[in-house]
Protein backbone atom coordinates (compact mmCIF):
# COMPACT_ATOMS: atom_id res chain seq x y z
CA UNK A 1 0.00 0.00 0.00
CA UNK A 2 1.28 3.31 -0.95
CA UNK A 3 2.24 5.76 2.19
CA UNK A 4 -0.22 8.28 0.75
CA UNK A 5 -3.11 5.96 0.70
CA UNK A 6 -2.16 4.76 3.81
CA UNK A 7 -2.75 7.98 5.71
CA UNK A 8 -5.87 8.90 3.90
CA UNK A 9 -7.19 5.05 5.43
CA UNK A 10 -5.95 5.60 8.67
CA UNK A 11 -7.45 9.28 8.73
CA UNK A 12 -10.90 7.57 8.01
CA UNK A 13 -10.78 5.37 10.60
CA UNK A 14 -9.12 7.13 12.68
CA UNK A 15 -12.87 9.18 12.84
CA UNK A 16 -14.66 6.46 13.68
CA UNK A 17 -15.55 4.78 16.96
CA UNK A 18 -12.04 3.09 18.69
CA UNK A 19 -11.69 0.07 19.56
CA UNK A 20 -10.32 0.82 22.95
CA UNK A 21 -10.42 -1.32 26.40
CA UNK A 22 -11.25 -4.43 24.06
CA UNK A 23 -8.13 -4.30 22.19
CA UNK A 24 -5.39 -2.81 25.05
CA UNK A 25 -6.70 -5.97 26.85
CA UNK A 26 -4.99 -8.19 24.54
CA UNK A 27 -1.23 -6.65 26.15
CA UNK A 28 -2.23 -7.03 29.78
CA UNK A 29 -1.79 -10.53 31.50
CA UNK A 30 -4.82 -13.13 31.01
CA UNK A 31 -5.16 -12.29 34.92
CA UNK A 32 -6.12 -8.91 34.63
CA UNK A 33 -8.48 -8.87 31.23
CA UNK A 34 -11.99 -8.13 31.94
CA UNK A 35 -11.74 -6.71 35.49
CA UNK A 36 -13.37 -3.14 36.27
CA UNK A 37 -10.87 -0.93 37.72
CA UNK A 38 -11.68 2.13 39.45
CA UNK A 39 -10.66 4.64 36.73
CA UNK A 40 -10.88 8.50 37.50
CA UNK A 41 -13.21 10.58 35.27
CA UNK A 42 -10.64 11.45 31.68
CA UNK A 43 -11.05 14.76 31.89
CA UNK A 44 -10.57 15.12 35.59
CA UNK A 45 -7.03 14.53 36.96
CA UNK A 46 -3.15 14.33 35.31
CA UNK A 47 -3.02 14.62 31.64
CA UNK A 48 -0.55 14.12 29.13
CA UNK A 49 0.03 13.25 25.55
CA UNK A 50 2.02 11.10 23.10
CA UNK A 51 3.08 11.33 19.39
CA UNK A 52 2.53 8.50 16.99
CA UNK A 53 4.64 9.81 14.50
CA UNK A 54 4.60 8.02 11.08
CA UNK A 55 6.87 8.23 8.03
CA UNK A 56 7.81 6.42 4.81
CA UNK A 57 11.39 5.51 4.36
CA UNK A 58 12.98 3.06 2.30
CA UNK A 59 9.18 1.58 1.42
CA UNK A 60 8.41 0.79 4.79
CA UNK A 61 5.70 3.13 7.01
CA UNK A 62 8.39 3.68 10.42
CA UNK A 63 7.44 4.84 13.14
CA UNK A 64 9.48 6.12 16.71
CA UNK A 65 10.07 5.17 19.75
CA UNK A 66 12.17 6.46 22.52
CA UNK A 67 13.97 4.53 25.50
CA UNK A 68 13.42 6.49 28.98
CA UNK A 69 16.77 6.68 31.48
CA UNK A 70 17.22 4.90 34.25
CA UNK A 71 16.37 7.01 37.43
CA UNK A 72 15.24 6.55 40.57
CA UNK A 73 11.69 6.02 41.93
CA UNK A 74 10.34 6.59 38.49
CA UNK A 75 7.16 4.68 37.49
CA UNK A 76 8.17 4.56 33.74
CA UNK A 77 12.48 4.40 34.69
CA UNK A 78 14.37 2.79 31.69
CA UNK A 79 11.10 1.95 29.60
CA UNK A 80 10.35 2.41 25.87
CA UNK A 81 7.36 4.73 25.20
CA UNK A 82 6.21 7.23 22.47
CA UNK A 83 7.86 10.72 23.01
CA UNK A 84 5.45 12.70 25.16
CA UNK A 85 4.84 14.11 28.71
CA UNK A 86 2.32 15.92 30.78
CA UNK A 87 0.40 18.89 30.37
CA UNK A 88 1.70 22.19 30.79
CA UNK A 89 -0.23 25.70 31.16
CA UNK A 90 1.20 26.97 27.84
CA UNK A 91 -1.20 23.86 25.80
CA UNK A 92 -4.08 24.63 24.18
CA UNK A 93 -4.85 20.69 24.03
CA UNK A 94 -3.22 17.21 24.47
CA UNK A 95 -2.62 17.06 20.83
CA UNK A 96 -0.21 20.26 20.83
CA UNK A 97 0.84 18.55 24.24
CA UNK A 98 2.21 15.65 22.20
CA UNK A 99 3.78 18.19 19.56
CA UNK A 100 6.00 20.16 22.10
CA UNK A 101 6.80 17.21 24.22
CA UNK A 102 8.09 15.52 20.25
CA UNK A 103 9.86 18.79 19.70
CA UNK A 104 11.75 18.82 22.94
CA UNK A 105 12.95 14.82 23.46
CA UNK A 106 13.52 13.87 19.71
CA UNK A 107 13.92 17.18 17.95
CA UNK A 108 11.19 16.98 15.47
CA UNK A 109 9.48 20.80 14.29
CA UNK A 110 5.65 21.04 15.01
CA UNK A 111 5.17 22.45 11.82
CA UNK A 112 6.25 19.55 10.22
CA UNK A 113 3.76 17.23 11.45
CA UNK A 114 0.34 16.74 9.99
CA UNK A 115 -2.17 15.46 12.53
CA UNK A 116 -5.23 13.16 11.09
CA UNK A 117 -6.63 11.78 14.75
CA UNK A 118 -5.81 10.27 18.01
CA UNK A 119 -5.81 7.07 19.40
CA UNK A 120 -8.19 6.21 22.08
CA UNK A 121 -7.20 7.77 25.62
CA UNK A 122 -5.81 5.50 28.41
CA UNK A 123 -5.12 5.54 31.99
CA UNK A 124 -2.20 4.90 33.35
CA UNK A 125 -2.35 3.69 36.99
CA UNK A 126 1.61 3.60 37.86
CA UNK A 127 1.59 7.33 37.12
CA UNK A 128 -2.12 8.41 37.62
CA UNK A 129 -1.92 10.05 33.89
CA UNK A 130 -4.58 9.41 31.19
CA UNK A 131 -2.78 9.76 27.68
CA UNK A 132 -4.31 10.63 24.71
CA UNK A 133 -2.06 9.65 21.86
CA UNK A 134 -1.90 11.61 18.70
CA UNK A 135 -1.20 10.40 15.49
CA UNK A 136 0.48 12.61 12.74
CA UNK A 137 2.75 11.96 10.16
CA UNK A 138 5.75 13.69 8.24
CA UNK A 139 6.71 13.82 4.26
CA UNK A 140 10.02 13.23 5.28
CA UNK A 141 12.36 11.14 7.62
CA UNK A 142 13.42 13.14 10.67
CA UNK A 143 16.35 13.83 11.72
CA UNK A 144 16.11 12.56 15.49
CA UNK A 145 17.69 14.62 18.18
CA UNK A 146 17.55 13.36 21.66
CA UNK A 147 17.12 15.25 24.58
CA UNK A 148 20.22 14.07 26.64
CA UNK A 149 18.53 14.37 29.90
CA UNK A 150 15.04 12.69 28.99
CA UNK A 151 16.03 10.32 26.14
CA UNK A 152 18.58 7.48 26.61
CA UNK A 153 18.04 6.47 22.83
CA UNK A 154 15.87 6.82 19.71
CA UNK A 155 14.54 3.77 18.65
CA UNK A 156 12.63 3.12 15.25
CA UNK A 157 10.23 0.03 14.16
CA UNK A 158 7.87 -0.48 11.38
CA UNK A 159 4.33 -1.45 10.97
CA UNK A 160 5.17 -4.33 8.92
CA UNK A 161 7.35 -5.85 11.85
CA UNK A 162 4.43 -4.74 14.17
CA UNK A 163 2.42 -6.83 12.40
CA UNK A 164 4.17 -9.94 12.39
CA UNK A 165 2.89 -12.58 15.54
CA UNK A 166 6.47 -13.25 16.27
CA UNK A 167 6.84 -9.46 17.80
CA UNK A 168 4.55 -10.03 20.35
CA UNK A 169 5.86 -12.02 22.95
CA UNK A 170 5.72 -12.49 26.90
CA UNK A 171 7.93 -11.12 29.61
CA UNK A 172 8.21 -11.31 33.79
CA UNK A 173 8.53 -7.81 34.28
CA UNK A 174 9.69 -8.52 38.18
CA UNK A 175 9.21 -11.31 39.95
CA UNK A 176 6.13 -10.12 42.36
CA UNK A 177 4.26 -10.04 39.03
CA UNK A 178 2.65 -11.91 36.30
CA UNK A 179 4.06 -12.53 32.46
CA UNK A 180 3.32 -9.67 30.21
CA UNK A 181 2.78 -9.62 26.73
CA UNK A 182 5.02 -7.35 25.18
CA UNK A 183 5.98 -6.12 21.43
CA UNK A 184 9.82 -7.13 20.50
CA UNK A 185 11.64 -3.93 18.84
CA UNK A 186 15.17 -4.86 18.38
CA UNK A 187 15.72 -7.15 21.42
CA UNK A 188 13.91 -4.14 23.73
CA UNK A 189 10.37 -4.32 25.93
CA UNK A 190 7.94 -2.80 25.10
CA UNK A 191 5.13 -3.36 27.24
CA UNK A 192 2.70 -1.79 29.41
CA UNK A 193 0.50 1.74 28.28
CA UNK A 194 2.71 1.84 25.30
CA UNK A 195 1.89 -2.16 24.03
CA UNK A 196 -1.99 -1.18 24.52
CA UNK A 197 -1.42 1.65 22.03
CA UNK A 198 0.69 -0.21 19.52
CA UNK A 199 -1.92 -2.69 20.04
CA UNK A 200 -5.01 -0.51 19.00
CA UNK A 201 -2.31 0.78 16.40
CA UNK A 202 -2.26 -2.45 14.71
CA UNK A 203 -5.51 -3.39 14.98
CA UNK A 204 -6.44 -0.59 13.04
CA UNK A 205 -3.42 -1.41 10.11
CA UNK A 206 -5.44 -4.41 10.02
CA UNK A 207 -8.59 -3.21 9.12
CA UNK A 208 -7.71 -0.60 7.00
CA UNK A 209 -5.06 -3.04 4.89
Amino acid sequence: MEFNTLIDRLSDRLAQPLPGLGVHQRMVPKIYRNQRFAYPDENEGKQSGVLVLLYEKEGQVHLPLIQRPEYEKGAHSGQVSFPGGKLEPQDANLTETALREAHEEVGVLPQTVTVIGSLSKLYIQPSGFWVLPTVGYVSAPPSFVPDQHEVAEVLTTTLEHLNHPDTIKEVEPRSDMPKFPYFDVDGRVVWGATAMMLAELMHLYQEIR
